[in-house]
């Protein structure tokens, strides 16, 4: 939609959410093990106009959840670009203490910043972003994930990259299952 409908839009429906971010205001990215280093990132409107591409008029929850995926696994590659976080292995592989490597904890808090970045462009029309969870089924085996919820069904979803290397798609699955440790690669 170009400018001009929106603004036309705005002033038919005010109060209405109709509104198209040039590119998101500047956030900070976690780059290190418990995201004790954060950097400054900003898109630029030609990247920012690629991560809303992903996001089609999707027909169901399932649909945008496959654009979530696609979406994060951008948001990481451009990230990564500014960031030595194009560094981060799957899981904890590597060396914890080099730069870019991310651990649960940083992983979370990343994909949680870009939910609420496509949450704040409208771009979510089927969930709503919640608060990280974890879970530890032993004493010293904590693990974090972002999590969104399907606002028709209320059933709410573990989004977790840190199972792959940057710029893969994160795993999505009902927060039970992940929860008790599920392997996501079953059906």
């Amino acid at each position: 939609m170009n400018r001009r409908v929106i603004a036309l839009l705005c002033c038919l429906y005010p109060g209405s959410q109709l509104h198209a971010w040039a590119s998101p205001p500047q956030f900070e990215a976690c780059t290190d093990y418990h995201c004790d280093i954060l950097k400054p990132v900003t898109l630029p409107p030609d990247q920012w106009r690629e991560i809303r591409s992903l996001f089609s008029a999707s027909r169901s929850a399932v649909e945008e959840r496959q654009q979530i995926r696609a979406a994060i696994a951008r948001f990481e590659q451009l990230v990564g670009e500014q960031t030595d976080n194009w560094r981060d292995l799957p899981e904890n592989d590597g060396e914890g203490s080099e730069s870019g490597q991310l651990d649960c904890i940083a992983e979370s808090r990343n994909t949680t910043t870009y939910l609420q970045l496509m949450a704040r462009d409208n771009l979510l029309k089927w969930h709503r972003v919640e608060e990280r969870r974890r879970r530890n089924p032993w004493l010293f085996n904590i693990h974090w994930t972002a999590t969104i919820m399907d606002t028709r069904t209320r059933q709410q979803y573990a989004v977790d990259s840190w199972f792959f290397a940057n710029g893969q798609a994160p795993v999505i699955q009902p927060i039970e299952a992940w929860l008790s440790g599920q392997d996501f690669r079953l059906k």
